[in-house]
């Protein structure tokens, strides 16, 4: 079944105290865009989270969110410089020797000291990390792909619907033409009867005329491709495989195929037939547009 290239999906995980929110939103493009929106000190786990993305959508402008909240976390972590500390306690043993001091070294007074100890900002494995954040943006790459199959039926039922009217009207074209031919056939007689003054018309002539204009405005050729096409759109709409831009090039066929039986009707009824025939192929090439 064919998907859609529009498409949201969120999902929302754990990884290592970290509290991680992923959104995925898509919109219609002509190639794979894909922009990651996340906190700069994570930077390096983007091409990782790309590349997930990649093994599921094809095309379309891809906008992915990923959110950490380390309000929970162990985001800072407090380091003791243990050289530093044990400096501190030797001096002041030292001291209480050297000066008969009473008492001993209490850890609330090293402590105090300067650079005794430091708050630092928590370090990640980004192998870890892009690994656990991979698993909760499959999760929302999950819903989705769930929401595109969804806009992708109704976009499939819409397009089958205006198949089956192009092909309606294909039919409707090879009707009018040979009726066009036998009308063609009537007026050159009127004509060359009012030209000539004479019911002596050369009926050979006439049928010669009458087989040229036929030739010329001959569109078996056209409804040939054109039911071929409307057969291969529809094989493609069926294949499950992402065909929007092989769907975009066919439809330039199907322009091209009813341009021609356009260009040669020389009926009023051939034309108003052509012009909702041309209409519908722009319906469902908008339709098109949105197909991954």
């Amino acid at each position: 079944m064919i998907k859609s290239m529009t498409g949201y999906g969120s999902a929302k995980g754990d990884c290592g105290g970290l509290e991680i929110s992923v959104e995925v939103r898509s919109v219609n493009a002509r190639y794979l865009d894909c922009t990651i929106k996340m906190p700069r000190v994570f930077s390096a786990i983007e091409e990782t989270l790309k590349a997930v993305i990649q093994k599921h959508i094809s095309r379309g402008k891809i906008d992915a969110y990923v959110s950490i909240d380390s309000s929970a976390a162990y985001d800072m972590e407090i380091k003791l410089n243990r050289p530093l500390a044990e400096a501190y306690v030797s001096v002041l043993r030292t001291m209480a020797v050297d000066y008969g001091l009473s008492g001993d070294v209490e850890v609330i007074d090293v402590a105090r000291f300067p650079d005794v100890l430091r708050a630092e900002k928590r370090e990640y494995d980004p192998d870890r990390l892009g690994g656990d954040i991979s698993k909760i943006l499959e999760s929302a790459l999950s819903g989705f792909n769930d929401m595109r199959i969804r806009e992708g039926q109704k976009l499939y039922e819409d397009i089958s619907a205006r198949l089956d009217e192009i092909e309606r009207l294909t039919t409707a074209t090879e009707e009018i033409s040979p009726r066009t031919v036998m009308e063609y056939r009537k007026k050159l007689g009127i004509r060359m009867s009012e030209v000539l003054q004479t019911a002596g018309i050369d009926e050979a002539r006439i049928l010669t005329e009458a087989a040229i204009f036929a030739d010329r405005v001959a569109i078996n050729e056209e409804t040939i491709r054109l039911r071929s096409h409307i057969s291969q759109l529809r094989e493609m709409l069926r294949s499950g495989e992402p065909v929007g831009r092989k769907i975009d090039f066919l439809l330039q066929e199907f322009n091209r195929e009813a341009n021609t039986i356009g260009s040669k009707g020389n009926d009023a009824e051939m034309s108003r037939v052509v012009v909702d025939l041309k209409a519908e192929i722009e319906k469902v090439r908008e339709q098109a547009q949105n197909i991954e």
